[in-house]
C-alpha cells in the first residue's frame, strides 16, 4: 500500500519493551464513530477455552493428523493457499528489542504477565519473570547461563517429600503415539530408548532442552501468519523460547498439565501447573486467532475483494482486536464505509498522488459534474480525506505511536451515574407511598451497591481488577456510564508526528493540499483511531481483570481442596435448619454412613432432642461434630456450645467446626447422589456431604461443580467457559498430584484423573466389579478404552496399596478373574499383551512404570529390596548414599536424569499411605462460643481464612461474622518468605492472627489487621 518506511520515523518510535509495562492497560477516549463500530461490549466467545486445541494448518485449518504406531518423520510444513513466503527463522537475528509492529502484540493475553509499576499494589499477581523478555538463542550454546521462570506457589510441599519430578530419559514419545483404527497392535512400553526424545542436560546446570530442528520449523510456520509462533508465544508470556516449543510439542502429543509438571519437569523449565496453563491458554488463543484469520481470508477471496495487501494486514495481525479493525470494513451487512465509496469512486489513484507526488496532482481533473461524490472540487477532496483518513487508521506504525503517546501520558478511566439510573431513582422518590415488588426491592439494591462508583475516577494503569469489573457490571445494569478520557496534548502530539513525519508528502506540496493531510489525520484520529483504542483498551482491562479473577478461583479451589483430612473418627454431619429441624448423618471412619435423623434444636422440645443426640454420640463413640455455615448455624453452634460446656456427652470428649455448606444442597439433588444414596433423603444426603468435606475434602468437593462451591468474587462476571476450564485444570491437578487409591476409590474422584475421562473411569469401575481389584498397574492396560496415551498419563497418579488389596481379597465375590496369559483386547486385529498377576509395590509409589527399571538399578545400588519401600531401613541406606555420592553422580550409576532419581528416592523413602495433605492445616475443632458482641477494638484473636478476593481476605474468627483483612493491611513484612510471591499471599485454610481494627455492628462488618500467618 502507500507506506513509506522513513529512517527518521523508524528512530521516533522504536523504544523499549521493558518500559512500557503497563501497556496492557492504556486506553482513550470513547468517541462516537459515523462508521459501522459497535458499541463496546465484554468479549465473549474468545474466552472459552477447549482442551488442547489441534493447530491450525495452511490447508483450511484442519485438525492435525491423529498419532499412530510407528514413529513419525518430521512433517514438512504445508505450502499456503496464497502465494506467500513465510519467513525463514534461522535467518532472522537476535532479537535485541522490540520491533515498532511487534509492539501491537501485546493484546492477545493482557493478563499474562500481570506486571505492576507500583509496589503498593499488592493486590495483584506478583509471578516474577526473567528481567528481560527471552531473546532468541541458539540450542546449542549449552555453556551459557539461562534464567528460569520464578514460578507461583501451587503446591505447598516439603523438599523432603517433593514428589515433582522429570521422568526417565529413555521414555518413549514416539511409540506412544497410537491410532488404535490402524495400529496392529497396542505398545505399552515405555522403557525403550527412543530416537526422538528430546535430552536434557543436568537441572542444576540450567542447560535448555535440545529441539528438533525440523520440528521447531513445523512449529513456527503452522498458523500461516506473518509472525512466528514460538517468538510471539515467547513474547507475550515472557517464557523462553525453547520452553514454549516444548510445551507446545507436549501438548500436540495430548499430554495433561499434571503429568507434564511431575515427569516432564525439565522440558519446561521447572514450571509449576499454573505457569504452564497460562503458556496453553495463549498458545490456544494464537490458534484460534489463526483459524479465525484463515476463515476471514477464505471469506474475503469468495467475495473477490481480497488483495495481497489486505490479506498481508490480515495475517500480521497479533490480535482479535486488530483483525476486527482491519476485517470490519468489508464484513457482510455492514453499510459501506466513506473509505470505501470513495475508493469505488476511483480516488485511490488521487490520494497515492497526493502522498507520493503531490507535485503532479490537479484535483479538478478528478471532478464529474454527473457522478454522485465527484461533482465538485470539495467532494473530490472529501473522498480523498476520507481514503486518507483509513490508510491512516490501519498503518501499524501509526497505532504504534499513538498508544506509546497514550502511555506517556495521565490516561483516566471514568464512570458517574447514568442518565436512566438517574431517572429511575426520581421516579421511585415520587412514588414512595406505593408498596414495592421483589424487583423494584432488587433494582433498589443493585443501584446503592454502586455508591463508590457514581463519580470514580482512576488512573488507567492503577485501576484495579475488581474495580473494573465492578465498572462492567454497572455499566451493563445500565446504572453507571463510563468513558476513558485522553489529555488533548495526545492529540497535538499525534497530528504533529503525522504531518511532520510519517504522512509527510515526499515532494512539496500546496498549501491546500497539505490541508487535505491535516484534515485526513486529524479525521482518522476522531472518527477512527479512537474508537478501535478505546475498544482495544477496554476489552483489554476486562481481559486482565478476568484473568485476575479466575487465578484467584483457582487458587482458593486449590487450597480448599488440599485441606488435610480428617482421619480415624467417627464424625456426625449436621445441616442446621429451623422449621424443617437439624438433618444430622453418623460417619463411619471410613465415611460410611451409620445413622441418620431429624432433630428441632429450635423449638420446645430441646431437652427431649438433647437425649437423643446425646445418645446417638455415646452409641456410635462421636466425638466431633461437624456444623455446615447455612440458615441456623449460629443457633445450632450455640445449642452444642452450651452442652459442651456442661459436659452433657461425659464420657466423651465433644468438639465441633464450622464448615462451608456451599454447594450441598446442590449435590444433593445430582444424579450422583442419587446413585450414590438412592435411599436417602435429600436433606439428609446434604448432612452427609457436610461431614465428609472434613472426613476427606477432596473425595466429597470434587463431586460439586466448582463454581457451586463458594470461592472467590465476581463469578458471573468472567467468562463462564474460561472459568470453567481453569477450575477443572486445578481438580485434576489436585486429585493427581495427591494420587488415588484405584481399588476403593469412587467413579467421580477416577474421572478427574489426569489421563482419564468419564468413559475410562466407569470402564475401571465395570472391570473392577466384573474381575475384583486391581493387583498391579498394568492390568489397567486390559479396561476398554485405555491406550497407551491414556495409560502413561494416568499411570503414575494411581495406587494399590496393598492393604486395601488384602482387604478386597478377603471377600470370595471380589476373586480376581484375571488369566496369566495373553488376553487379547476387544479391538480391531490387536495381538495380545502379557499381564502379570503379581503384586508389585513400587505401584504404591509416585514413581512412574516408565522409570521402574531405574528404580530397580538404584535398588541394587544402595543394597535394598522392593519389599523395604517405606521403611526405616531403607530410608537409611538412601540417606547414606546420598551423603556420600551427589545426586548427579548417582543418577549417571542408573542411567537416568537427576529430576528422575529425586522423585525415585522420594518414592522409595516416603511411608505406605503417604499423603501430601498432611502439610496442610486441618479443620479447626472447639468447645466453646464467642459472640459479635464481645469483640473490642485492638482484641489480637487467631482464625482461618475462609475465601479470598480481588481486595483482600476473609477470615472466620468464631463470631458467626467473617471478618475482612483489606489488602492494603497484607504486606510482605507479615507474611513467610515462601509466600511473598502469591497474590495477596493468603488462601482459604490457613491460619492466621489478626488484630481488630474497627467493629460495625449494625452493618455487620468486621476490620481485621493481619500480624502475621501461623505456621
Amino acid at each position: 500500500m502507500m507506506r513509506r518506511p522513513r529512517g527518521t520515523t523508524a528512530k521516533a518510535v522504536m523504544y523499549n519493551e521493558n518500559e512500557n509495562i503497563d501497556t496492557d492497560l492504556s486506553s482513550s477516549q470513547v468517541v462516537s464513530s459515523d462508521e459501522d463500530m459497535d458499541e463496546w461490549r465484554p468479549p465473549e466467545s474468545t474466552k472459552a477455552t477447549k482442551k488442547t486445541p489441534r493447530a491450525p494448518t495452511a490447508e483450511g485449518m484442519k485438525a492435525a493428523p491423529k498419532r499412530t504406531a510407528k514413529p513419525k518423520e518430521p512433517k514438512i510444513p504445508k505450502q499456503p493457499k496464497v502465494s506467500k513466503v513465510p519467513k525463514d527463522p534461522k535467518t532472522r537475528a537476535p532479537r535485541k528489542r522490540a520491533a515498532v509492529q511487534k509492539d501491537t502484540s501485546k493484546s492477545v493475553s493482557a493478563g499474562i504477565k500481570r506486571k505492576r509499576t507500583h509496589d503498593d499494589d499488592f493486590g495483584e499477581n506478583k509471578r516474577k519473570t526473567q528481567t528481560d523478555c527471552p531473546e532468541e538463542q541458539k540450542v546449542d550454546k549449552s555453556g551459557s547461563s539461562v534464567s528460569m521462570k520464578e514460578e507461583r506457589i501451587s503446591f505447598i510441599v516439603s523438599d523432603a517429600h517433593q514428589t515433582d519430578g522429570w521422568a526417565d530419559q529413555g521414555t518413549s514419545q514416539s511409540e506412544l503415539q497410537v491410532k488404535k483404527e490402524e495400529a496392529p497392535e497396542e505398545d505399552f512400553t515405555f522403557d525403550e530408548p527412543s530416537l526422538k526424545k528430546l535430552q536434557t542436560s543436568k537441572a542444576c546446570q540450567r542447560q535448555r532442552a535440545t529441539f528438533p530442528e525440523s520440528k521447531a520449523q513445523s512449529q513456527r510456520n503452522e498458523l500461516n501468519m506473518n509472525w512466528d509462533l514460538i517468538e510471539h508465544l515467547s513474547t507475550l508470556t515472557c517464557v523462553e523460547q525453547w520452553v514454549c516449543a516444548n510445551i507446545i510439542m507436549l501438548l500436540r502429543e495430548e499430554n495433561t498439565v499434571p503429568f507434564m509438571v511431575r515427569y516432564r519437569r525439565e522440558m519446561i523449565n521447572h514450571m509449576d501447573a499454573d505457569a504452564v496453563r497460562d503458556v496453553q491458554m495463549v498458545y490456544e488463543e494464537l490458534c484460534s486467532l489463526a483459524k479465525k484469520t484463515q476463515s476471514v481470508v477464505q471469506t474475503l477471496k469468495k467475495d473477490g475483494v481480497l488483495t495481497p495487501e489486505l490479506e498481508d494486514s490480515l495475517r500480521s495481525c497479533r490480535s482479535a482486536d486488530e483483525l476486527d479493525h482491519v476485517y470490519c470494513p468489508y464484513k457482510k451487512g455492514s453499510k459501506l464505509t466513506k473509505a470505501r465509496r470513495a475508493k469505488a469512486l476511483g480516488l485511490e489513484d488521487a490520494a497515492t498522488a497526493l502522498l507520493n507526488s503531490p507535485h503532479t496532482l490537479d484535483l479538478r481533473a478528478w471532478v464529474k459534474p454527473d457522478t454522485e461524490g465527484l461533482s465538485s472540487v470539495e467532494e473530490v477532496v472529501t473522498g480523498v480525506e476520507h481514503i486518507l483518513a483509513d490508510i491512516i487508521a490501519k498503518d501499524p506504525e501509526t497505532l504504534t505511536y499513538i498508544r506509546t503517546l497514550c502511555e506517556k501520558s495521565f490516561v483516566t478511566i471514568q464512570s458517574s451515574v447514568s442518565k436512566t439510573a438517574l431517572k429511575e431513582k426520581e421516579q421511585e422518590k415520587s412514588a414512595q407511598g406505593h408498596k414495592k415488588t421483589g424487583a423494584e426491592q432488587n433494582k433498589k439494591k443493585d443501584f446503592d451497591k454502586f455508591q463508590l462508583y457514581f463519580d470514580f475516577t482512576c488512573n488507567i494503569q492503577r485501576i484495579q481488577p475488581h474495580q473494573t469489573l465492578a465498572i462492567n457490571r454497572g455499566e451493563s445494569l445500565k446504572i453507571l456510564t463510563v468513558k476513558v478520557n485522553v489529555p488533548d496534548r495526545v492529540k497535538s502530539d499525534f497530528t504533529l508526528w503525522c504531518i511532520n513525519n510519517r504522512w509527510r508528502p515526499k515532494t512539496f506540496a500546496r498549501e491546500e493540499l497539505s490541508a487535505i493531510i491535516r484534515n485526513a489525520v486529524e479525521d482518522s484520529y476522531k472518527r477512527l483511531i479512537l474508537p478501535f483504542l478505546t475498544r482495544s483498551y477496554r476489552t483489554k482491562l476486562t481481559s486482565a481483570a478476568e484473568k485476575e479473577s479466575i487465578a484467584m478461583f483457582v487458587r482458593n479451589l486449590r487450597q480448599r481442596l488440599l485441606v488435610c483430612p480428617v482421619r480415624g473418627c467417627v464424625i456426625m454431619g449436621v445441616d442446621p435448619g429451623f422449621r424443617h429441624g437439624c438433618k444430622l448423618a453418623v460417619l463411619s471412619p471410613t465415611s460410611q454412613i451409620l445413622h441418620t435423623d431429624v432433630v428441632y434444636l429450635h423449638n420446645s422440645g430441646q431437652q427431649r432432642e438433647a437425649g437423643k443426640l446425646r445418645h446417638l454420640m455415646i452409641k456410635y463413640s462421636c466425638t466431633k461434630v461437624v456444623i455446615g455455615n447455612g440458615t441456623a448455624c449460629r443457633e445450632t453452634e450455640s445449642f452444642f456450645a452450651d452442652l459442651i460446656s456442661r459436659h452433657y456427652f461425659h464420657p466423651l470428649d465433644v468438639s465441633y467446626c464450622i464448615t462451608n455448606e456451599a454447594g450441598a444442597s446442590v449435590y444433593s439433588v445430582s444424579p450422583e447422589a442419587v446413585k450414590e444414596m438412592p435411599d436417602l433423603d435429600p436433606n439428609l444426603r446434604s448432612a452427609v456431604s457436610i461431614g465428609r468435606r472434613v472426613q476427606d475434602p477432596l473425595a466429597e468437593l470434587v463431586k460439586i461443580d466448582p463454581k457451586h462451591i463458594g470461592i472467590g468474587t465476581y463469578q458471573h462476571d468472567v467468562s463462564a467457559g474460561a472459568l470453567k476450564t481453569a477450575l477443572d485444570g486445578v481438580v485434576e491437578e489436585c486429585v493427581s498430584f495427591v494420587g488415588v487409591d484405584i481399588n476403593i476409590c469412587s467413579e467421580t474422584l477416577m474421572r478427574h484423573v489426569a489421563g482419564l475421562n468419564a468413559g475410562r473411569a466407569r470402564s475401571i469401575a465395570e472391570w473392577r466389579e466384573k474381575n475384583g481389584p486391581f493387583i498391579n498397574r498394568e492390568q489397567l492396560k486390559l479396561v476398554k478404552g485405555m491406550g497407551p496415551k491414556s495409560y502413561q498419563q494416568c499411570a503414575g497418579f494411581i495406587r494399590i496399596n496393598p492393604q486395601t488389596l488384602n482387604s478386597a481379597k478377603s471377600f470370595p465375590e471380589c476373586a480376581p478373574a484375571v488369566p496369566e496369559k495373553p488376553v487379547p483386547k476387544k479391538s480391531k486385529g490387536k495381538a495380545g499383551c502379557y499381564i502379570p498377576t503379581s503384586l508389585n509395590s513400587l505401584d504404591q509409589t509416585c514413581i512412574h512404570p516408565e522409570s521402574y527399571h531405574v528404580a530397580q538399578r538404584f535398588l541394587s545400588l544402595v543394597g535394598g529390596v522392593v519389599d523395604q519401600i517405606g521403611s526405616a531401613g531403607l530410608k537409611h541406606c538412601v540417606e547414606s548414599k546420598v551423603n556420600m555420592n551427589c545426586i548427579e553422580e548417582l543418577a549417571k550409576k542408573v542411567d537416568t536424569t537427576p529430576e528422575t532419581l529425586k522423585l525415585i528416592i522420594d518414592g522409595l523413602t516416603q511411608p505406605p499411605g503417604f499423603d501430601i495433605r498432611q502439610n496442610f492445616g486441618q479443620a479447626d475443632f472447639k468447645q466453646g462460643i464467642v459472640s459479635m458482641s464481645d469483640l473490642r477494638v485492638g482484641a489480637v484473636l487467631t482464625g482461618r481464612v475462609d475465601n479470598t478476593t480481588l481486595f483482600g481476605a476473609f477470615v472466620d474468627i468464631g463470631v458467626g461474622r467473617a471478618g475482612l483483612i483489606h489488602k492494603s493491611n497484607i504486606t510482605l513484612d507479615k507474611l513467610p518468605v515462601s509466600q511473598r510471591r502469591r497474590s495477596l499471599a493468603l488462601g482459604p485454610g490457613e491460619r492466621v492472627e489478626v488484630r481488630v481494627l474497627n467493629i460495625d455492628v449494625q452493618r455487620g462488618r468486621i476490620g481485621l489487621d493481619l500480624i502475621r500467618v501461623l505456621q
